[in-house]
């Protein structure tokens, strides 16, 4: 079997590297898609995955518009070279209408629900994978899984930390820190979005600090002020980096996310938030989610030093993950199963939703 994955934003490389090594372990073919947007090509680089890369994105509305047109025709002439059985991705366009357009099928997972690109690609999809919290996109072709899109690289049976960061990083065993995420506000769903002010960043840095040593992951390049922090790990090491942290704060609900799959407390900021936080938050304690306004910023700021100062204590993340997981499924297991079985598996799992326990 032949899978085509594309690729919008480095936390795709994560999602689907497991798969792909499974798929490719079993004897099929992968090739991934992507952009040259931060550090995929990086990671696919260092996953020995094979790839074709269509080069830099535009930032502006015409530049975004020109890319649609270009990537589309760019993914179907290698889809036609390549041959895909199917296509995989996390709400890719691009995927999708070039499934269409060769007549395969689309398979797409989706946690954002931005319904400007959601619309532009439902149609053309088969399958859309979304996690079993209420959520507003409401189509047939949805498909709920038990289980959020992080474990399909940070369930145990993916993924176990390296102690050795620990020593890349300079810190301590059992010494505290802090990984702050920062991101750009360059894609689509961004617009309108200002984010935590960089006196906010800095406020955080210097409270942070008094209780922890601070790491700072970000998409644009940091101000002189900040560069100090910059977290040294390559890019396809920060799931170890994030296993033995004490808090998660930023703009990245990913990131936030991924540190709840491993327990560790996140703090997400964001003016619109996301599905996904929310359901951790309410279901397991282990995410913070405040707005982008100066008031919850300042808050949301306290509540990091509140965290750092009476250390949610092991048990409490271990026992919250430990709930987690209990819900939870291994998601790359179901994937290879919904790939491998396709369409049955998606008759089975229309019929009768509870056969994906066999994947806990």
């Amino acid at each position: 079997m032949n899978i085509l994955i594309d690729i919008g934003h480095p936390a795709h490389v994560h999602m689907f590297r497991c798969f792909a090594h499974e798929m490719i372990q079993r004897g099929h073919r992968v090739l991934f898609t992507c952009r040259d947007k931060e550090f995929e090509l990086k990671l696919l680089t260092a996953e020995q995955l094979e790839y074709v890369s269509f080069g830099k994105k535009h930032t502006s509305v015409l530049g975004k518009i020109w890319d649609l047109i270009r990537f589309n025709w760019k993914e179907i002439k290698v889809a036609r070279r390549f041959k895909p059985d199917l296509f995989v991705s996390h709400g890719s366009i691009t995927a999708a209408h070039a499934s269409f357009l060769l007549g395969k099928p689309h398979i797409t997972f989706e946690d954002t629900f931005n319904m400007e690109q959601i619309r532009l690609y439902e149609p053309f999809s088969e399958v859309i994978l979304t996690s079993d919290y209420e959520h507003p996109l409401h189509s047939k072709r949805v498909l709920k899984y038990q289980g959020y899109n992080e474990l399909l690289y940070l369930h145990p049976n993916r993924f176990t930390p390296n102690t050795a960061i620990l020593q890349e990083l300079g810190v301590k065993e059992n010494e505290p820190y802090v990984v702050m995420r920062f991101v750009s506000w360059n894609a689509t769903h961004d617009m309108g979005h200002a984010g935590i002010s960089f006196e906010n960043k800095r406020r955080a840095v210097e409270s942070f600090s008094k209780f922890a040593r601070v790491f700072i992951s970000s998409e644009s390049p940091l101000p002189d002020e900040l560069k100090q922090y910059k977290l040294p790990t390559s890019p396809e090491k920060i799931h170890d980096v994030i296993a033995y942290a004490s808090l998660i704060f930023g703009e990245s609900a990913t990131m936030v996310a991924e540190g709840a799959m491993l327990g560790v407390p996140g703090i997400y900021i964001d003016n619109t938030g996301r599905f996904y936080t929310r359901d951790i938050a309410q279901k397991y304690d282990l995410c913070f989610n405040y707005s982008e306004s100066e008031s919850d910023q300042l808050l949301a700021i306290e509540k990091g030093v509140d965290l750092l100062k009476h250390k949610a204590s092991h048990e409490y993340k271990r026992k919250n993950r430990a709930q987690l997981l209990a819900d939870k499924i291994d998601v790359t297991a179901f994937l290879m199963w919904v790939v491998l079985e396709y369409p049955k598996s998606i008759q089975q799992l229309r019929l009768n939703p509870d056969i994906q326990q066999q994947f806990k």
